[in-house]
C-alpha cells in the first residue's frame, strides 16, 4: 500500500505537476507562454525547489537509456531522409493508384502505419502530409479524410514496435520485453486496429472519395514522374572527347580540356559518394533492426548505427546533428523528474490503490476499466507521463496473478496508451503535427479543427481499442 507524503508535500508536489500538465496540454497559456519544453524544466526544478525530490533522486530519475535511443533514432532519421527513403513511400502512395480516393486511402492507412512501427509516428507525420495533401489536390478529393487517415494510422501503426513512439521506449525498457517480443505481442493487435480504422474512414468518407475528374491528376503524376526521373538521372555531363588542338592555341586548349576533365572527375566522384552514403545508410538501417532482433542493446545499438553513419558521411556531423529535435530530449528530461517528484508524493499510488481492485487483468471487467482509465489519462495528461505514472502499479497488480499476466499488463498499456492518442487532436504529437503541417502547406492546406477530428477519432479510437486488447489477452498468456 502506498502511504501519502506529508501535507504540504503532497500539495507542492501536486502544483508542481500541475503546471507541467497545464503547459504539456495548452504551451501558450496567456499568463505563462513558455512552451512545453521550459514548462518541464520549470516543474522539474519547482519540484527540487519545494524539497518534494532531492537533486540526487532528480539526475537519478532521468532516463539515460531512452533519451540516448531517441537522440540516435533522430540522428538516423535524418540520413534516412537524405537517402530518399520518405521520398520513396511519398511514391509508393501514387504508384498505379486507382481512380478516385479509397484505393489512396486505404495505401495512405497501410504505408503509413508499417513506416511508423520502423520510423516512428511523428517523423511520418512530418515527412508525409505535405505529400499527402499533393496528392488529394492532384485528384480533386477533400484533404480531411486522408489528413485523419494518416494521424490515426501512424498512432496505430507506431504500437507495434519499442522505437515507433516516446511511451513505447518508456514500457520497453521497463519492462524488459525484448524487441522481438514486443513485436509478436503487438502486431496482431496493430494489423486489425489498421484495418477497422480504414474500414471506419472508408464507411464515413465513401461517397467523398468516389472516382471524379483524373485528368488534371493523372497529368500531375506523369509530371511527378518526370521530374524524378530527371533529378535520378541529371548533374553528370557527359565525358568530354579529346581536345585535338593545333598552332598558338594549342596550350590554352590543353589547360581548358585539364580543367573540363577534372571538373567531371569531381562530379562523378561526388555522385559515387552520394550512391555510397545512400546504400550505406539504407544497409545500416537494416543491421539495426536485425541488432534489435537479436535482443541486444536497443540504445548503444542504435547510437552505434548513428555514429557509423557520421564517420561514413566523412564530413563535419554538424548539419545532420543540428536536425536532432533537442527540445525533445530536454522535456523529457524535465518530464522524468516531475513525474518522480509526483511519484514522491504518493498521491498516484494512494489513487491507483482505490481503484486497482476493479482493474484486474484476470477479468474483462477489470481490463475494460484499466483499459477506460488509461484512455482518460492519456488525453489528460498526456501518454508518455500517464505510462511513466501508471507503469509500475499496473506491473505490481498484474505481477499477483502471474508473471505472465505482468508481460501481458505492460502490452496492454502500450497499446491502449497509444491508440488512445486518437481519440481527440491533443491527444498525441502526431496528431498536431498533422493538423499544423496542413495548415501550413504551401498547397491544399486544410484547417484540421479540434471537433473535426474528434466526429471521427473518438469512434475510431473505442472501437480500434476494443478489437485489440482480446489479441493481446489471447497471444501474451504464456
Amino acid at each position: 500500500m502506498s502511504q501519502l507524503a506529508s501535507l504540504p508535500k503532497v500539495i507542492l508536489g501536486s502544483a508542481s505537476f500541475g503546471v507541467f500538465w497545464v503547459l504539456a496540454v495548452f504551451p501558450s497559456v496567456p499568463f505563462l507562454p513558455i512552451g512545453r519544453t521550459a514548462g518541464a524544466l520549470l516543474s522539474a526544478a519547482l519540484m527540487i525547489l519545494f524539497h518534494v525530490i532531492n537533486p540526487d533522486d532528480a539526475y537519478a530519475s532521468i532516463d539515460l537509456p531512452i533519451l540516448g535511443l531517441l537522440f540516435a533514432t533522430m540522428v538516423v532519421g535524418g540520413y534516412l531522409k537524405q537517402a530518399g527513403m520518405f521520398a520513396h513511400l511519398g511514391r509508393l502512395l501514387a504508384w498505379r493508384c486507382r481512380p478516385g480516393g479509397r484505393d489512396l486511402l486505404c495505401r495512405v492507412c497501410v504505408v503509413t502505419a508499417l513506416a511508423s512501427a520502423l520510423f516512428t509516428n511523428d517523423t511520418c507525420c512530418v515527412v508525409l502530409t505535405e505529400f499527402v495533401l499533393q496528392l488529394a489536390a492532384d485528384r480533386k478529393l477533400p484533404a480531411k479524410p486522408f489528413l485523419l487517415a494518416l494521424a490515426t494510422s501512424a498512432n496505430i501503426g507506431s504500437s507495434a514496435t519499442p522505437i515507433g513512439n516516446p511511451q513505447n521506449l518508456v514500457i520497453a525498457f521497463s519492462s524488459k520485453i525484448s524487441f522481438v517480443g514486443f513485436l509478436l505481442g503487438v502486431l496482431p493487435a496493430m494489423l486489425a486496429g489498421m484495418a477497422v480504422n480504414m474500414v471506419l474512414l472508408l464507411c464515413m468518407y465513401w461517397k467523398d472519395l468516389a472516382p471524379g475528374d483524373m485528368a488534371a491528376g493523372n497529368s500531375k503524376e506523369m509530371e511527378m514522374e518526370d521530374v524524378v526521373v530527371v533529378e535520378e538521372g541529371s548533374g553528370l555531363p557527359s565525358p568530354p572527347s579529346t581536345l585535338v588542338a593545333t598552332g598558338a592555341g594549342e596550350e590554352d586548349d590543353q589547360e581548358s580540356s585539364i580543367s573540363t576533365k577534372h571538373r567531371w572527375f569531381m562530379e562523378c566522384t561526388e555522385r559515387r559518394r552520394r550512391v555510397f552514403l545512400k546504400s550505406f545508410a539504407y544497409v545500416a538501417t537494416a543491421g539495426m533492426v536485425v541488432a534489435y532482433m537479436m535482443g541486444l542493446n536497443m540504445s548503444w545499438t542504435a547510437i552505434t548505427t548513428a555514429v557509423a553513419l557520421v564517420v561514413a558521411d566523412f564530413r563535419d556531423a554538424e548539419r545532420c546533428l543540428g536536425k536532432v529535435s533537442y527540445s525533445l530530449l530536454v522535456f523529457f528530461s524535465g518530464m522524468f523528474v516531475t513525474v518522480s517528484g509526483f511519484n514522491k508524493t504518493g498521491l498516484p499510488g494512494a489513487i491507483w490503490n482505490v481503484v486497482a481492485p476493479y482493474s484486474r487483468i484476470d477479468h474483462v471487467s477489470g481490463v475494460t476499466v484499466l483499459s477506460l482509465i488509461i484512455l482518460l489519462l492519456s488525453n489528460l495528461a498526456s501518454n508518455v507521463p500517464t505510462v511513466l505514472l501508471m507503469g509500475d502499479e499496473v506491473a505490481a497488480s498484474a505481477a499477483t496473478i502471474s508473471e505472465a499476466a505482468v508481460r501481458r499488463s505492460w502490452l496492454l498499456l502500450a497499446w491502449v496508451s497509444t491508440v488512445a492518442g486518437n481519440l481527440s487532436l491533443l491527444g498525441s504529437a502526431a496528431n498536431l503535427i498533422v493538423c499544423e503541417q496542413a495548415r501550413r502547406a504551401p498547397r491544399n492546406a486544410h484547417d484540421l479543427t479540434f471537433w473535426s477530428h474528434v466526429v471521427f477519432g473518438a469512434p475510431s479510437t473505442l472501437l480500434v481499442t476494443a478489437v485489440g486488447i482480446p489479441l493481446i489477452g489471447i497471444l501474451n498468456t504464456a
